[in-house]
C-alpha cells in the first residue's frame, strides 16, 4: 500500500507494532531478526497497513541506548522486511536522526518520533531530505500540568508542525499523535479520547496508540497481558471519535475491531 495514494477518511489504517527492544512494556520485544521479520509478515497478512519498528523502549523510566546499538537492532530487520513485504510501508520508531537515516537507507519510508521533532534537531532535516512521512507525537512527559489536556496537545502539535514545515517536511505527509500514556494520567487520557475530534482542526491525519497501555485496563487491575478487550474498546472509540490510524500490538484481533467500527462510522 502506498500512503501517497491513500484516500484519508475512506477507512482506518492499522499500524502494527514490532518491538526489537528487550525491555518493551508490553513484553513482546524480539532480539532475533528472523523472528522479528516473521512476526511482521504475519501482521501484514492479518491486516497491518504499516509496520512500525522500534529498537529503543519508550516506557516510563526506560534506559536509553546509543544510536549505534539502536541501529544494530533495527537496520537488519528493516532491510529484510523491505525485500519481503513489497508495498507495505515500514516506519521507524526513533528519536535519533542517525537511526532514522540508517532505517531510511535500509528501506523505511515513515518516521515515528515520540518527541514530535522537538527533540533531536536533525530529525526534521533527515525526514525532509528523504521526503518521508512523519508521525509527530505530542509528549507530555516533563511538561507542566495542563488544565486542558486537549489544548496542550494542540499546542504541541502546532510546535511540531512549525518545526516540520520550517525544515521542508511537506504538510500533507505529517500525521499527528496525541501521545496517550506519555505523561498523562488516566483521566486526561480519557478526556483526550472523548474530545479527539477537536484535534482534527489542524487538518492532519490523527494516529491513536493506546494498545495495551494503562488506560486499557489498569484501572480495573488488568495486567498488560489481560488488556486485549480494553484495547479493543478504546480502538473502537478512537475510530468513532475521528482517528485515521490506530497503532496496535494484536493486529489480527484489532483488524476485526477496525472493520466493525469502520462499517458503522464510515459507511
Amino acid at each position: 500500500m502506498d500512503l501517497d495514494g491513500f484516500a484519508w477518511g475512506s477507512r482506518t489504517l492499522i499500524v502494527g507494532i514490532l518491538n526489537v527492544s528487550p525491555d518493551s512494556f508490553a513484553g513482546d520485544g524480539l532480539d532475533d531478526v528472523e523472528a522479528a521479520v516473521a512476526r511482521a509478515a504475519r501482521m501484514a497478512r492479518c491486516g497491518a497497513d504499516i509496520i512500525d519498528i522500534g529498537g529503543e523502549s519508550t516506557r516510563p523510566g526506560f534506559s536509553a541506548i546509543s544510536a549505534d546499538e539502536e541501529i544494530r537492532r533495527v537496520r537488519p530487520v528493516v532491510e529484510l522486511l523491505a525485500s519481503e513485504l513489497g508495498d507495505t510501508p515500514i516506519s521507524v520508531d526513533t528519536t535519533k536522526a542517525a537511526v532514522a537515516r540508517a532505517a531510511f537507507d535500509a528501506g523505511a519510508s515513515v518516521l515515528n518520533d515520540v518527541h514530535g521533532l522537538r527533540g533531536d534537531p536533525a530529525l526534521a532535516d533527515v525526514a525532509a531530505a528523504r521526503d518521508a512521512w512523519v508521525i509527530a507525537m505530542h509528549n507530555q512527559r516533563g511538561r507542566p500540568a495542563a488544565d486542558d489536556p486537549v489544548a496542550s496537545v494542540l499546542d504541541g502539535f502546532r510546535a511540531s508542525l512549525e518545526i516540520a514545515l520550517a525544515h521542508g517536511v511537506r504538510h500533507e505527509r505529517i500525521i499527528l499523535d496525541p501521545g496517550f500514556g506519555f505523561g498523562w494520567e488516566l483521566a486526561a487520557n480519557a478526556e483526550i479520547l472523548r474530545r479527539l475530534s477537536e484535534l482534527r482542526v489542524l487538518r492532519s491525519p490523527i494516529l491513536v496508540g493506546m494498545s495495551r497501555k494503562r488506560m486499557t485496563g489498569a484501572q480495573f487491575g488488568w495486567g498488560v497481558e489481560q488488556r486485549l478487550e480494553g484495547s479493543a474498546a478504546v480502538t473502537a472509540l478512537a475510530i468513532a471519535n475521528g482517528a485515521d490510524l490506530v497503532r496496535v500490538h494484536d493486529v489480527e484481533a484489532m483488524s476485526r475491531v477496525v472493520q466493525m467500527a469502520d462499517d458503522i462510522v464510515r459507511r
